[in-house]
């Protein structure tokens, strides 16, 4: 999070402090200065992803391929100026931020909320005013970025931390990124990616000594500058009366700036008056009001201090305490060898979500672009929560005896205030023989093994008995499969329609490069495939858990969205479904994809009829309904034709989520058995082989 407004009083009040700098000069002086060191940038990744996701369409999903290029650019232009980069991501949240994590999950909430009512009523997509990234945009950002062959960490503790310590320790030539906790930290130069020109590589360099003398503090007060400002450890709603306190005393007090400017300069004062030491620090936390913990302005100083580093205001051993507390907690898993594993895998961004279950028993999951107030779809995280229940016993191995420990999960969606995680309880999959153990699905070699990786990777989506048909088809396609079939088993409101869209976007997605995806444009947008797009990527983030969990039975190249998936390509074969477009007309005239699209229909319906759920038609839509309302059509065909006509007997037509949910329960979450789809839908048998 950083200090609040501490960037923008840079900018405004000290702007000395911002300096333009040319980043290949940099580099070069670096060379000359350190002839066997090359230059390095580390990236604090998760403050840029913004600033990457440049394509013109962001509201339907993402347009992976177009935003795979824009990385690829990015790093080219570093490279031919000599620069290597490493990436940093966020691998974890910090019980300190836990409650910083809830409240911009909240405030996410009501601006897709805001979002979604734009779009139902203009059917476009808003202005970049309204920008929201893609759902799981920072996820698949690092997987890309590793296929681009780029260096790239996932963090065992807070990112900034960990990316300004890298700084230091490898002399790198600066931080790029957007926090101003680079401007606490003692490390390298901290360059601002808000202001890169990366056609020239300029941009502008943040200095700590400038904004030092500004304040009238030295490096040394940086730490508790940051804390008596509001952190991450130290609430700001403890510190009110302080700032207050501080501005009637201040030779401030009367300046032109904002309030907080003002509050900025006053403790900057009161902090250059007292002695730099850890007795002035105790004072001070006698005066604050810090409750119960009086420790929270030493563990806050102690925060920003690197390795190797100290400080006059926190005694050397209360530093090392607090590092040797981080480092003895003891982990859900007890087989050293597999933590290892799933450790380095963690920090190599090789797997998805493991070490965290792991480790602590814990994990969550941001904002999805979901229409709340569309009841016919559940959220992503109800959807996915009975095959993660798989992935859970899994990797807590719940089948071997004993009491198997229940995973916290911190998910949003609609009706959870997230005021506690959802204690949710490891369901094994249901797999003749039982479950493999991790040392088998990880470490064992041999046909029999990896086949034994395959079929406990589908049993977590409940399609176990279609192994062979799925593994006939290129790996991309049979996982895509995997989640569709799920899908459609899970959400019963999910028409032929909709499977026909899915089917004709994978298929036509092939052969089309970012350039081509670039040019297609859409007259409108519609806001169920705006959801259902969200829905879908999410899942590709459960396959790439499931596909850790199980040993890594696909690569994970071929379960990411860029081989399956594209925001724009989807509402068009959506629109065009829901409006009765022909079989020859989805797929683009492509006679080679007709047999494709019909096998692949073919096979997940006959995997949903095997657990009685039969895909029916329902074309939904405005283009619907224009045609309805045409002369010629009665009120009553309206009716037979028009499932939005219908809500008087919708729970005729859609059983209600939560009551499949306890199905799911009672039922050991093998799939409920209710089909879907209004009385007059026409019902889809697979057609011959």
């Amino acid at each position: 999070m950083g200090v609040r407004g501490l960037q923008g009083f840079v900018a405004r009040v000290c702007p000395h402090a911002c300096q333009t700098v040319d980043l290949r000069q940099m580099a070069e002086k670096h060379r000359t200065d350190h002839p066997d060191c090359p230059p390095v940038i580390v990236v604090d990744a998760m403050s840029c992803v913004r600033r990457w996701y440049t394509p013109e369409s962001w509201v339907c999903g993402g347009q992976w391929r177009e935003y795979l290029a824009v990385l690829e650019d990015f790093i080219n232009a570093f490279m031919a100026a000599g620069i290597k980069l490493v990436f940093y991501f966020d691998g974890v949240v910090e019980e300190k931020k836990r409650d910083e994590w809830i409240k911009r999950r909240m405030k996410n909430t009501q601006e897709i909320a805001r979002l979604f009512q734009f779009i139902k009523s203009y059917r476009i997509q808003p202005g970049r005013e309204m920008f929201v990234l893609p759902s799981a945009l920072p996820t698949f950002t690092r997987y890309a970025l590793k296929s681009l062959g780029q260096k790239t960490v996932c963090t065992l503790q807070e990112a900034d931390f960990e990316v300004a310590a890298y700084g230091l320790q490898h002399k790198c030539i600066g931080i790029l990124g957007q926090d101003s906790d680079y401007l606490i930290y003692d490390t390298c130069p901290y360059f601002s990616i808000e202001n890169l020109r990366l056609d020239r590589l300029v941009t502008v360099m943040y200095s700590r000594e400038v904004l030092c003398r500004v304040l009238g503090i030295s490096l040394t007060h940086l730490p508790l500058f940051a804390c008596l400002l509001g952190n991450d450890i130290v609430p700001e709603s403890m510190l009110e009366r302080f700032w207050d306190k501080c501005l009637i005393k201040s030779r401030h007090r009367n300046c032109s700036y904002s309030r907080r400017a003002d509050i900025l300069l006053s403790v900057a004062d009161y902090i250059s008056k007292i002695p730099c030491s850890y007795s002035s620090l105790k004072k001070l936390e006698e005066i604050l009001p810090l409750g119960s913990d009086k420790t929270l302005l030493c563990r806050g100083v102690s925060s920003y201090l690197l390795p190797g580093q100290q400080s006059p205001w926190v005694p050397h051993n209360e530093t090392i305490c607090q590092m040797l507390s981080l480092q003895q907690q003891s982990p859900l898993c007890q087989d050293k060898e597999i933590f290892q594993l799933a450790k380095e895998q963690h920090i190599q961004s090789e797997n998805y979500s493991i070490f965290n279950i792991l480790s602590h028993g814990e994990i969550e999951c941001s904002n999805s672009l979901e229409d709340d107030s569309d009841r016919e779809i559940p959220g992503q995280a109800l959807i996915y929560r009975p095959a993660r229940q798989h992935i859970y016993s899994i990797l807590l191995e719940s089948g071997k005896g004993g009491t198997c420990p229940s995973v916290k999960e911190w998910f949003v969606y609609s009706g959870n205030p997230l005021k506690q995680p959802d204690l949710i309880q490891p369901v094994q999959p249901s797999l003749t023989g039982g479950t493999p153990s991790l040392k088998t699905l990880w470490l064992a070699k041999g046909p029999d093994v990896e086949k034994q990786r395959y079929s406990t990777f589908l049993a977590c989506f409940h399609i176990q008995d279609e192994m062979e048909e799925l593994q006939a088809l290129e790996a991309p396609v049979a996982g895509f499969c995997c989640l569709l079939a799920y899908l459609m088993m899970q959400v019963s409101s999910l028409s032929l329609e909709d499977l026909n869209a899915f089917l004709a976007l994978v298929l036509c997605l092939k052969g089309k490069s970012a350039a081509q995806l670039t040019g297609l444009q859409l007259a409108q947008v519609d806001s169920r495939a705006v959801h259902l797009g969200a829905v879908l990527i999410r899942g590709l983030t459960t396959l790439l858990m499931a596909n850790s969990a199980c040993g890594f039975p696909f690569r994970m190249d071929d379960l990411m969205p860029w081989a399956v998936f594209d925001g724009k390509l989807f509402q068009e074969k959506y629109q065009k479904a829901h409006r009765g477009c022909s079989m020859e007309e989805l797929l683009e005239g492509n006679e080679s994809l007709y047999t494709p699209f019909q096998n692949l229909k073919s096979l997940i319906c006959k995997i949903c009829m095997a657990k009685n759920r039969t895909i029916q038609s329902r074309p939904r839509g405005n283009i619907l309904a224009e045609l309805l309302s045409a002369p010629g059509f009665s009120e009553e065909e309206q009716r037979d034709f028009n499932p939005r006509l219908q809500q008087p007997h919708r729970s005729h037509v859609v059983s209600p989520y939560h009551n499949q949910m306890r199905e799911f329960t009672q039922r050991h979450l093998q799939s409920q058995g209710r089909g879907s789809g209004h009385p007059h839908g026409r019902r889809y048998h697979s057609p011959p082989q």
